[in-house]
């Protein structure tokens, strides 16, 4: 009979970054590998996942001791091949038999097609449990994502294997009874072992259902991340509500939430508290401290700022945890302190003063120094403000400034801070707001989601910044490849991108990427312009794609390479407006028939180009002509306005007189003139009708 079945490899502390996708990892892994010996059903549902800082368990309902046994029926030979005239197997059915290790009364005959064939029938003896869960177990370490792989010696002295972090316990159970089986030299059995301060060092654990029960109650251990997690922050609410603080953004702590949840099997919450005088360290400095460093959940008032309070998940749950915050607080000091003194110290240097430092720091070996960089950026910086009006000479400052502060004792401790001190010590030094707030933003933005550049200053640096290295890498041929991607680029083209589009810039991509070549020196870049442009435009489709635009409406605008990517939303929903009017299809249609006509005419060496009305002679490409010039001057006149909806609705009108048309003139007639005029007609057409977008592309 069927029995749950559970699973648990005990280790030493485990990477905690890496331990809810170990857990996951090792759970799915047993499963697939049951499922695949035919132990259990594909269906996991109620399937429950252990991972703690010391192990990694799975229980598994449902799970058979044995697979069933199953018929197999293997096709040998022909029949004529199998037999003699005399009906006897022949010599090579002997011999195949004994390669199967099969007898003669296994045979039957059976006709596939035409011929007679001699098929094998056997039945296949199900995998035991023990058999199947050992190939699944070992299966599942062969394949965890482990960072890091370590090597060491069994306690026989003699045996090295080679796991995540030593093993010392595995719990096989199906029921209440041990399955035989063994992994990292450990062999199953029944006991698990409890928290390493608060509980009972080992656990028999009577059946596979026993399991978390009996560590939560012996061996004071939340096996389950998930629950564990939810815990933790049910404490952490718990503790903010009663200082009357909160813990700020969910999205800023939550990989932190993850991280303590893989250090502690049973959490406690302690609140602890600092000197109020390092509130005076810009608080972005002891928020990263607090978090990176000590693990610790800073608090914020209501007003957003940070309180000197901030939370401790411990490992160990205490009547009086005097000592465990007393000992937090003792150890946060110094750490602030450090901030404060790089601050301050940091201070003394002007931003403008340290920029010279930045030759002393290499860019890329084909591209200079920091330094070189800057000057490349600063022209890029004073040409981009120009042309979207913000003021040249704040946006060329911002730009000299802006990679200062990677010199700074600050940023060197905290890389992360790069930009954020830039501007603390932008505003200590004097310098304009504006200048200072664009030092912190021109790295906008970060990230999918992230806010774009707050003012023009800003954006000007932060599309200087971008363009630059868009253009130094793909001059030096350092495009990104496949998954490859160590420079960004992906991020950086799709930061360009947001801030045309979202910021309405009306500015020329063509023209951007021409003044990010030209402020290289000659000769140091190869020409990349076109390999640069069509990159974005490969950005901004997958951009279009998650915005929920259909395949066939991104093409028809991007096939046009539109200069200005700020008109790029405006005509999608002008193409969407357009396909759900009744003549869309006709029309699209229409249109691509027209494009293969010219294109088959082009091909041919044919020229043609403004069409005559004295040389159109059949009444419907009269009619044509005449409908497609007023429509065009409508049309024409809402599209300088920028209606792009309005102007390819317009076309609308054009139905009945291009179905016409196709019905009844013939384009390719051996008349020279009559078929240059009527190929410089379906010219006309598709040149006026396709301004905004392609439209025989909606008909792909």
């Amino acid at each position: 009979m069927s029995a749950n079945l559970l699973v648990e490899l005990f280790t030493e502390e485990l990477p905690p970054k890496a331990l809810k996708r170990l857990g996951e990892a090792f759970a799915d892994r047993i499963l697939n590998g049951l499922v695949q010996a035919r132990l259990k059903t594909r269906d996991s549902g109620g399937m429950r996942i252990f991972a703690t800082p010391r192990r990694l368990a799975a229980w598994i309902p449902d799970v058979l001791p044995k697979a069933p046994d199953r018929s197999e029926s293997k096709k040998l030979m022909p029949s004529k091949v199998a037999f003699g005239t005399d009906g006897k197997p022949s010599a090579a059915l002997v011999k195949r038999l004994e390669k199967e290790g099969a007898e003669a009364g296994q045979l039957r005959r059976g006709t596939e097609g035409d011929a007679e064939y001699v098929f094998l029938h056997q039945t296949i003896p199900g995998v035991t449990l023990a058999a199947g869960l050992q190939a699944a177990l070992e299966d599942a370490l062969a394949h965890l994502p482990i960072p890091k792989v370590m090597s060491y010696q069994l306690a026989d002295g003699a045996t090295t294997v080679r796991f995540v972090r030593p093993a010392h316990g595995l719990i096989a159970l199906h029921g209440d009874r041990i399955v035989d089986v063994c992994i990292l030299g450990l062999k199953a059995d029944r006991v698990t072992h409890g928290h390493r301060f608060q509980g009972v060092k080992d656990i028999p654990v009577a059946t596979a259902d026993a399991y978390e029960e009996a560590l939560a109650a012996h061996g004071k251990v939340i096996a389950s991340f998930d629950e564990r997690r939810a815990e933790i922050a049910r404490q952490l609410a718990g503790k903010a509500a009663a200082l009357k603080a909160a813990l700020g953004a969910e999205a800023d702590y939550t990989l932190l939430l993850d991280e303590v949840t893989a250090l502690v099997e049973y959490p406690a919450v302690y609140a602890g508290e600092f000197d109020p005088e390092f509130l005076a360290v810009p608080p972005e400095c002891l928020i990263l401290t607090m978090r990176q460093n000590q693990k610790y959940f800073p608090l914020f008032d209501g007003n957003r700022r940070l309180t000197n309070n901030f939370l401790i998940v411990s490992n160990v749950k205490l009547e009086d945890p005097k000592n465990v915050i007393e000992g937090n607080q003792r150890v946060i000091r110094p750490r602030l302190a450090d901030a404060r003194f790089f601050f301050e110290t940091d201070k003394k240097t002007r931003l403008a003063e340290r920029v010279p430092q930045l030759a002393t720091i290499v860019y890329h070996n084909r591209l200079g120094t920091q330094l070189e960089r800057v000057g490349r950026v600063r022209a890029l910086a004073q040409a981009i403000a120009q042309k979207i009006g913000a003021d040249p000479a704040l946006a060329e400052r911002a730009a000299l400034l802006a990679k200062a502060d990677l010199v700074t004792h600050m940023v060197g401790e905290f890389p992360e801070l790069q930009g954020t001190m830039g501007r603390y010590y932008a505003l200590a030094d004097g310098e304009d707001p504006r200048v200072a707030d664009a030092i912190e933003q021109h790295y906008r933005p970060r990230f999918a989601g992230d806010a774009l550049p707050g003012n023009d200053v800003a954006t000007a640096l932060a599309l200087a910044d971008k363009l630059e290295t868009l253009a130094g890498m793909f001059g030096i041929g350092q495009q990104p490849t496949g998954d490859k991607d160590p420079f960004a680029l992906r991020r950086h083209a799709l930061g360009v991108i947001r801030m045309l589009v979202e910021g309405d810039l009306p500015l020329s991509l063509f023209d951007l990427v021409d003044s990010a070549f030209s402020v290289f020196p000659r000769g140091m870049l190869g020409d990349a312009h076109t390999d640069l442009e069509t990159f974005v435009f490969e950005r901004l489709r997958g951009h279009l794609r998650e915005a929920g635009y259909g395949a066939n409406e991104i093409e028809a605008v991007l096939c046009m390479r539109p200069a200005q990517l700020d008109q790029v939303p405006r005509q999608l929903e002008a193409v969407r407006a357009f396909a759900g009017l009744p003549e869309a299809e006709s029309l699209a249609a229409a249109n691509k028939r027209v494009v293969n006509i010219l294109k088959q005419a082009e091909a041919k060496g044919e020229s043609f180009i403004n069409a005559e009305a004295g040389m159109l002679k059949e009444p419907a490409e009269r009619a044509l002509f005449e409908a497609l010039r007023k429509t065009s001057l409508r049309a024409n006149s809402l599209f300088k306005q920028g209606d792009y909806t309005g102007y390819l609705k317009t076309f609308a009108v054009l139905k009945a007189p291009v179905d016409a048309f196709f019905d009844s003139v013939m384009v390719m007639v051996d008349d020279h003139e009559l078929r240059r005029n009527r190929l410089a007609l379906l010219a006309d057409l598709r040149r006026e009708m396709n301004q905004v977008a392609d439209i025989s592309k909606l008909a792909a």
